[in-house]
């Protein structure tokens, strides 16, 4: 039995989501499991966790700050540990950017982070136009215009492949 940390960075909720299905399978494997935000993640100790997962969104072509500065204070830790890492985009609802090799937004991780994850994974998120402030609807529409994605301002586009989550969270479930 593992003692498995998921630990994510999330703006609108989607990669949350996405941790809790990987946390349900860890735990059908027998792992016990404990998720956490990046910032309360900062309070538990790393070392008394045998497998930790590291996961985060994308908003306006960026991970969050805290991302990095979290991974630059505990990456040797997360080196010492089975671990793995995925981010949650919309750019990756598209075929040709779905993969860790492809995704320009696992690229600029990679490129820039301190800590190089021994598994990777890539998933497309979700658009919820109702939940946004006007800003954010403003950009996000937009952007989605620019890129032929969905721009209906009354509807949640959920691209989220849940197969390639549970084949992940399997497959991380068995390192």
């Amino acid at each position: 039995m593992s003692n498995t940390l998921i630990i994510y960075s999330t703006v609108d909720g989607q990669t949350k989501a996405i941790c809790e299905q990987i946390k349900k399978i860890n735990q059908e494997q027998n792992a016990t499991v404990t998720m956490a935000s990046v910032a309360e993640a900062e309070q538990l100790g790393l070392a008394q966790f045998d497998k930790i997962l590291v996961a985060a969104s994308i908003r306006y072509g960026k991970h969050r700050p805290e991302l990095y500065q979290f991974i630059n204070r505990h990456h040797a830790v997360l080196n010492a540990k089975q671990n793995a890492f995925f981010t949650v985009n919309v750019v990756a609802r598209k075929p040709e950017k779905n993969t860790p090799e492809t995704n320009p937004y696992m690229k600029k991780f990679l490129a820039l982070s301190l800590w190089q994850p021994q598994q990777l994974a890539v998933f497309a998120g979700k658009i919820d136009y109702p939940r946004y402030r006007l800003f954010d609807k403003v950009m996000i529409r937009f952007i989605m215009w620019m890129t032929k994605g969905p721009t209906d301002t009354s509807g949640t586009f959920e691209f989220t492949d849940w197969n390639k989550v549970d084949e992940f969270g399997r497959a991380f479930a068995e390192r």
